[in-house]
């Protein structure tokens, strides 16, 4: 048999639980063989491995390759070489029909066959099935690597790999192949939200996405995220800074009341003053807030009953202008201080100064759904959401490039805090996460995700890696330093895409991550290519080192180095720092300079 099928590896020589150890043949002669007219590569490190028994088929990983001494004398096919592997079985098939674990082990010489091309097609199935394709088969390119889009989705994702292993690119690809597969019309009913930190990916997804930026380009729409949406301790911790208890009673009870006369002003569906919180999305004014608690603050008294306001001059909640009191006066005469007062003067400036200041215009002045001093807004959150994930693009990005990083955490948490407790709260309606899945990819994760962070972001993360499954909203964690992602959100990821790891630790993390015994296989994880991925877990139904399909150039993600060697070749212009302190102090990249004393004009400077 060995002799005649081209397919023919060796015999099984030991079997440890899901390891086997296979003897290769020495009619074995070469790295590479010709089958059907196809080239494989045979006893790598990753390819896989066929074992016939009887009507089943098992199949396995290479997970290591080896040789050892062997006696003199000329072998045949048949006798020991001192050449072996070690193979990592992962499934088997019945027919056509593949599924993962094994009902049955090998025995003592068993052959052991590669696995061609018609294998694969039972293993990952046809182009009719729930599979997309994502690349080839690194050990052979004319196979198409397949994940299963259910699994893929539900049970949550990993995308890891140090910087320019081709992550961004990876991330671009994979998403274009989801909702955009070869050869299918239209993107149907998919929908996948990707945060996107440093803004790689509005170019790259243009013609599938809609992209909300706090800095928005031509073609972008504005990002909004109203303050009142947020929990009250979330948005007081940001407005005003750490809160003592007595302090933040002053302030819930505040915003309790402005939303109480908002709710009896005008009905909001789906809520009464019986069901109202302080943490229910209801818009207040926060400019509102800031006067009437200021007014409480600083107003002095006169009167034998030391009852009579002093006001000399009312002020402006809309211009955020402080009313003005006679000051207080030691002695009997008067005027007298508010003995009731809460001392949050301080908190107070801060909230007036955080109104003030232009970077926060996003979430503090949100356009059309910032409330007017009686709490009225122009739009409500239907459609702030029909906005994210509601509109005729598989694809939503929102670009947060643009947003300061004292606020990018929290401002994270509460976009995810907002699009989950909508699908869940939704999760019988026809635009709920059951009936239409939602895929969250979060680029960056290490950054708000990690085991000591304990802020909004790392606790609604976790919590839709716990439950979201049940409710249709799937996450993909896309980061550098999978050793400081938070081990119960990595370990809930299902399907881990592991790109080239240098770091020892990171690569740790991901060898105890992975659902499958393939330590063999991750210590490639430092030679891999760029754009070169092994992927395992429930979205493939066998692990596979896979070349990843690079988009064309001109949709790639903008995360490519400069080109130091170029740069520095080039003729250098007349350059105008102005406008670098102009974008500086917008904290816009954008930004230009209103009144220029002198005009720049780039001229060039010859080359010393």
């Amino acid at each position: 048999m060995s002799d005649n099928d081209p397919t023919y590896l060796g015999q099984v020589s030991a079997v440890s639980g899901s390891s086997i150890t296979v003897k290769l043949s020495e009619s074995l002669s070469s790295g590479l063989a010709m089958i059907d007219g196809h080239t494989y590569r045979v006893g790598q490190v990753g390819s896989f491995v066929r074992i016939p028994l009887g009507y089943q088929d098992l199949f396995g990983v290479v997970a290591e390759v080896g040789a050892a001494v062997v006696s003199s004398g000329t072998p045949g096919p048949e006798q020991d070489t001192g050449r072996w592997m070690r193979v990592e079985l992962a499934g088997e098939a019945i027919g056509e029909h593949f599924e993962r674990g094994l009902s049955q082990h090998p025995n003592i010489g068993d052959a052991v066959h590669i696995v061609t091309e018609r294998d694969l097609r039972r293993i990952y199935g046809g182009a009719d099935d729930d599979q997309v394709v994502i690349g080839r088969l690194s050990s052979a390119e004319n196979i198409a690597v397949r994940l299963a889009l259910d699994a893929l989705v539900t049970r949550h994702s990993a995308i890891l790999g140090s910087t320019g292993s081709g992550k961004s690119t990876t991330v671009s690809s994979l998403l274009r192949s989801i909702v955009a597969p070869p050869g299918v019309e239209g993107s149907g009913g998919a929908r996948i939200l990707l945060l996107d930190v440093h803004g790689e990916y509005s170019a790259a997804l243009s013609d599938i996405a809609r992209t909300f930026s706090a800095t928005p380009q031509p073609g972008e729409r504005p990002l909004f995220v109203p303050y009142w949406a947020l929990e009250a301790g979330e948005l007081l911790e940001f407005v005003a800074g750490g809160l003592s208890d007595t302090h933040l009673v002053a302030f819930t009870d505040k915003i309790q009341e402005l939303k109480e006369a908002r709710l009896e002003a005008g009905q909001l569906p789906g809520l009464d003053l019986q069901s109202l919180t302080v943490d229910s999305p209801v818009p207040f004014s926060l400019k509102q807030l800031w006067y009437d608690l200021l007014d409480f603050e600083v107003t002095t008294f006169t009167g034998q009953q030391r009852d009579q306001p002093c006001l000399e001059a009312a002020g402006d909640a809309q211009t955020l202008t402080a009313p003005r009191y006679t000051p207080h006066a030691l002695g009997s005469a008067g005027p007298f201080i508010n003995q009731s007062a809460k001392g949050i003067r301080r908190q107070l400036n801060l909230i007036r100064s955080r109104l003030l200041d232009r970077r926060y215009d996003f979430i503090l002045h949100p356009g059309p759904w910032e409330p007017d001093l009686a709490g009225n807004t122009p739009e409500d959150l239907d459609t702030l959401l029909e906005g994210w994930l509601g509109h005729d693009k598989p694809i939503t990005i929102l670009d947060l490039s643009g947003v300061p990083s004292s606020v990018l955490v929290r401002l994270i948490g509460s976009i995810l805090r907002i699009v989950y407790e909508a699908l869940y709260w939704s999760r019988e309606k026809t635009e709920g996460g059951v009936l239409r899945p939602l895929l969250i990819v979060m680029e960056e994760a290490h950054r708000y995700v990690s085991p000591e962070s304990g802020n909004i972001a790392a606790d609604v993360v976790k919590r839709i890696a716990k439950e979201g499954r049940k409710y249709g909203v799937g996450a993909m964690l896309v980061s550098q330093r999978p050793s400081e992602v938070d081990e119960t959100v990595l370990s809930q990821c299902g399907t881990l895409v592991a790109l080239r790891l240098t770091n020892p630790t990171d690569r740790g993390r991901v060898k105890g991550a992975l659902p499958d015994n393939l330590s063999g296989l991750m210590d490639l994880l430092p030679v891999l290519r760029t754009g070169e991925a092994i992927i395992a877990g429930e979205a493939a139904r066998l692990p596979v080192r896979c070349r990843v399909t690079l988009p064309s150039h001109d949709r790639r993600p903008k995360s490519c180095d400069p080109e130091v060697s170029v740069a520095w070749r080039a003729r250098r212009v007349a350059e105008g720092y102005d406008r670098v302190v102009a974008s500086w102090r917008a904290q816009r990249t954008t930004a230009v300079v209103t009144e220029q004393t002198i005009a720049h004009q780039p001229i060039p400077i010859e080359e010393a």
